[in-house]
């Protein structure tokens, strides 16, 4: 870790310990409580009615996010109208087809549900994370190189995903997931450490990663994420997306990069999660393959929502607005912002190539403590990414190239010469200043995307947000 990136770290610790103090729970381990497997209702939205035919995206990330019932946000998937026979709303989860037959890593654990249940304290309330498409997501803990449960806060911290028995949707995407995380080890990948498949249960064991989403740390905390931080967060993801790309013993389209799937270990490393839309990539001479469009609107490439031809290039499109929205502080898509301003793309992309009005795009919260080196060049680095040709966009292996050396630089912008040169631009341009307000960067005061077709209930709908732990704190 650099220097500034341990500075960063050290502040944004300094600023979250006084709250942490206060909010730490007793933990109770009462064993003749009822869990929340058995009574799923004291879950609330954990557990719904929405049939899982068309509601594809899992959300491994919102493992790290409790709910509230005070966020409105929405994290939707984009589908095609058109759907699959092979997707019907059936429950039996007992008897899958035989090609669907699980393809397990030597390395992966094979863990007795009772054992995580004890292990998640009968998976009740107190012990729940988040939700997800799939299901919800569960803090554990476990043996270090076992899989018998251990006492709360010794051994293994773990999260438990659990599947939602609604549909055999989720049980592909589970599928999915032990077949590609079951396979692929990078560090910067989130790592699977087991999987239940008993009965009609199935459940994901994942490590945990204290300090959840990059999704929390750019739009839900009141604390900007520094510049630093930002750029190697960027750098991190990009890596996990050039090895599946280029590395990896087979391609792979990873088909849902977005801000809730890139989750952070205590050290701000950037980890991909959630593969239970990735797909094997075309081999030899062919350039894409042909699927049902799915995915989420606003990160989507637009080739692929057109046509369903998906390709590696459609991965680098989804890094491509990721890039932006920790440029700017912005997400993909705000219905709440004014006219013109809902899609960050188009809003972004006169601005990206033009040094005069570049400023206007850089967060607002940062108040001049970036890079200007470093935001011409992620600027411009965005720029190509989010092309519409998709041959003219950079090999993920390209991308890393250009951002490795970004989280290092010093020459900040200061806000005395920030705040002048977004002054005079606003001067020049008669904005009515909307967009330099504190106002419009509140905590909860952004709408997440819509799908293009049936809405559905967000994974990541009704939570709230847990400050991070200390680096090296007991979980």
């Amino acid at each position: 870790m650099t220097s500034s990136n341990q500075e960063a770290v050290k502040k944004l610790e300094s600023l979250h310990v006084m709250k942490s103090k206060g909010n730490k729970k007793k933990w109770k381990n009462d064993e003749g409580s009822v869990g929340c497997w058995n009574k799923w209702g004291c879950l609330g939205s954990c557990v719904s009615s929405r049939s899982k035919v068309d509601s594809s995206t899992s959300g491994i990330s919102s493992q790290f996010e409790s709910k509230s019932g005070n966020d409105t946000s929405k994290d939707q998937t984009v589908v095609a109208p058109i759907v699959s026979p092979t997707t019907s709303g059936g429950n039996n989860l007992s008897s899958p087809k035989p090609e669907d037959a699980i393809k397990v890593a030597s390395q992966l654990r094979k863990f007795a549900f009772n054992d995580l249940k004890m292990a998640t304290r009968n998976f009740r309330p107190e012990s729940l994370l988040g939700e997800g498409g799939f299901g919800c997501v569960f803090k554990g803990w476990i043996e270090e190189n076992g899989t018998a449960p251990v006492k709360p806060g010794t051994g293994l911290t773990v999260a438990v995903k659990t599947l939602n028995q609604d549909g055999l949707q989720g049980h592909k995407e589970w599928l999915a997931e032990v077949d590609f995380l079951g396979d692929l080890v990078n560090p910067n990948l989130v790592k699977l450490i087991g999987y239940c498949n008993e009965d009609d249960q199935r459940l994901l064991v994942y490590e945990f990663l204290p300090r959840g989403s990059l999704e929390n740390h750019l739009f839900r905390r009141s604390l900007p994420l520094p510049w630093s931080i930002r750029m190697k967060i960027a750098l991190g993801a990009a890596k996990g997306l050039a090895f599946l790309h280029e590395e990896a013993k087979r391609p792979v389209i990873y088909r849902d990069f977005k801000t809730s799937n890139i989750l952070l270990d205590a050290e701000y490393n950037a980890k991909l999660s959630d593969f239970g839309l990735a797909k094997d990539g075309p081999e030899g001479d062919k350039t894409h393959i042909s699927t049902r469009v799915m995915g989420t609107y606003g990160y989507a490439a637009p080739e692929y929502v057109m046509t369903g031809h998906l390709s590696i290039r459609s991965d680098v499109y989804s890094f491509g607005v990721v890039l932006l929205e920790m440029l700017t502080g912005r997400r993909s898509m705000d219905k709440n912002r004014p006219n013109g301003e809902h899609n960050l793309v188009e809003w972004a992309r006169p601005h990206l190539l033009e040094r005069r009005r570049f400023y206007r795009l850089i967060d607002p919260r940062l108040e001049g403590h970036f890079s200007i080196k470093g935001a011409q060049k992620a600027a411009q680095l965005a720029s190509r990414c989010l092309s519409r040709d998709p041959k003219a966009r950079p090999l993920m292996s390209e991308v890393v190239e250009c951002l490795e050396p970004l989280p290092a630089l010093k020459d900040m912008a200061g806000s005395s010469y920030y705040l002048q040169t977004v002054q005079s631009e606003r001067v020049g341009s008669g904005s009515d200043g909307s967009r330099a307000r504190g106002g419009s960067f509140s905590r909860n005061g952004q709408q997440q995307p819509r799908t293009l077709s049936i809405p559905r209930a967000s994974p990541h709908h009704h939570q709230f947000i847990k400050d991070s732990p200390k680096p090296n704190e007991k979980q």
